[in-house]
């Protein structure tokens, strides 16, 4: 498909990335992701709509590469020609940045540089005109001023990653300011799916939902239940970072439901779902707390739903249900297994996001 637009999305693997790649495929574009090279496969998010790169023009193509390597950018850059860019590539998780704060600084805030100066030169060789969209955070805001939380909210972080994602975030501005790049930033708040990773708060509770429903888990250990988050569904937000490469102009949008709920809240709506009782089964582990909490997260998207016409389809109540249900499938797979007497693998310790 010569007319095809082009798409280039670093973190192609990750839960964002399989939902933007879908979403991008269904209008007609011709994906390339950058994939890390791993000695285990980790495409599973995106093995449905993987294409043999041995068919006739396959509209999904995997390149190796790594956001920390400028000169793997530039080369995926050079195969792509992309019309548009979407750096999803991070060490995502909160709690474990506290952990690795120097990776987690080098991925995101250093790999956007190294995405934006790739693009800046590509651009500056080839006389392509790309769109760049970066992924920023709504744990940016960290320790609120105001809420709910709009594009002008300060930012004050509250963690190695959302220092990182700060400077990413303003990088990116920089450089729509300075050279003129069509740059926007997503100020997305949490978006979650039976795609998100295990170790996350939300996906936590519906794996262990599943589990304790059907024996295989008795108890799941959190940490702060009070906690309150803006919770999405992802399909929905990949949707408005493709509506704000459309614009006519760059801008930066928050993306999220504007309804903030705890953490205690989501646990028990997906309980009571599976017909279970959260208090029964949830115990506390101090583990899972960060050394610096941000406490409520609560979104303004006016300026989405203005400008670009995005507004979210899915309540935090059907995302508890699609995710209760998927792990529930999930845990009946495994029991399965179990019962025709396989060996299933233990199950590693999970930080709380």
């Amino acid at each position: 498909m010569p007319d095809a637009p082009r798409a280039l999305i670093s973190g192609i693997t990750g839960q964002d990335g399989s939902y933007l790649a879908e979403f991008l495929l269904a209008k007609g574009y011709e994906v390339h992701g950058v994939v890390r090279r791993a000695s285990l496969f980790n495409t599973g998010r995106i093995d449905h709509i993987y294409q043999d790169p041995h068919e006739p023009a396959p509209r999904l193509r995997l390149h190796y590469g790594d956001i920390t390597d400028v000169s793997s950018l530039r080369r995926a850059l050079a195969i792509a020609r992309p019309r548009e860019v979407y750096n999803l590539a991070a060490q995502s998780h909160v709690r474990v940045s506290f952990d690795l704060p120097i990776s987690t600084a080098e991925s995101i805030a250093m790999g956007t540089l190294n995405l934006l100066e790739a693009v800046r030169q590509h651009q500056q060789e080839t006389g392509d005109q790309v769109r760049f969209y970066q992924a920023s955070s709504s744990e940016q805001y960290g320790r609120v001023a105001e809420t709910p939380q709009r594009e002008t909210t300060p930012f004050r972080p509250r963690s190695p990653y959302a220092c990182a994602k700060v400077m990413a975030h303003d990088l990116t501005v920089n450089y729509r300011d300075a050279y003129g790049l069509f740059a926007c930033c997503g100020i997305l708040f949490n978006h979650e799916s039976p795609r998100r990773g295990e170790t996350f708060v939300t996906r936590k509770i519906t794996r262990a939902a599943g589990r304790i429903k059907l024996g295989l888990d008795r108890e799941v250990f959190l940490g702060n239940l009070d906690a309150k988050r803006d919770w999405g569904f992802a399909g929905d937000y990949v949707r408005a970072m493709w509506l704000m490469l459309q614009q006519d102009q760059p801008g930066d949008y928050v993306v999220a439901t504007g309804r903030s709920i705890s953490v205690r809240e989501f646990g028990q709506m997906v309980f009571a779902h599976l017909g279970l009782t959260f208090e029964d089964r949830v115990r506390f582990d101090a583990r899972y707390l960060r050394p610096a909490e941000v406490e409520t997260l609560q979104g303004d998207a006016s300026k989405a739903r203005t400008a670009l016409g995005w507004q979210p389809t899915t309540s935090v109540e059907d995302l508890a249900r699609l995710m209760g249900d998927a792990d529930l499938e999930l845990a009946r797979r495994e029991k399965t297994l179990r019962d025709a007497g396989h060996q299933m693998p233990a199950r590693e310790g999970h930080d709380q996001q």
